[in-house]
């Protein structure tokens, strides 16, 4: 299991009903293994650096169609695509010693990443973002 860093509880409460009862997130072993065999080992390479920021500080929060399940975007600057990690929250009624997980990864070009603000209501967005 991988350490990849905090959230700020407030930003992903609106999420769901709930209480989130960590703000750890991990990156399982199994998890890694769907990122690569979905998105390829390149971009597993050149983005995982970015989880970490992408969870503590997203431009975006969006509610996932699962349960306890959010979507957390940022625009990765070193090559001006949208980064989207789908994060499990951990929730009262979890064992308490579960962690918020990363489900996946996803890069969005910037007309997907449109039609998904045009499509969905983000629950959170960065008020300094750069636009």
């Amino acid at each position: 299991m991988k350490y990849v860093g905090k959230i700020i509880i407030e930003k992903f409460q609106p999420v769901t009903d709930l209480k989130i009862i960590s703000d750890d997130v991990i990156l399982t072993p199994n998890r890694i293994e769907h990122i690569i065999e979905r998105r390829g080992q390149a971009f597993y390479d050149e983005f995982n650096s970015y989880f970490a920021d992408i969870v503590r500080d997203p431009d975006y929060i969006f509610k996932d169609k699962n349960d306890n399940t959010a979507i957390a975007s940022k625009s990765v600057l070193h090559n001006g695509v949208n980064v989207n990690i789908v994060l499990r929250l951990a929730v009262a009624g979890d064992n308490p010693d579960y962690k918020n997980s990363i489900i996946t990864a996803i890069k969005e070009n910037d007309k997907r990443f449109a039609q998904r603000l045009r499509n969905n209501t983000p629950i959170y967005v960065k008020l300094d973002k750069p636009e």
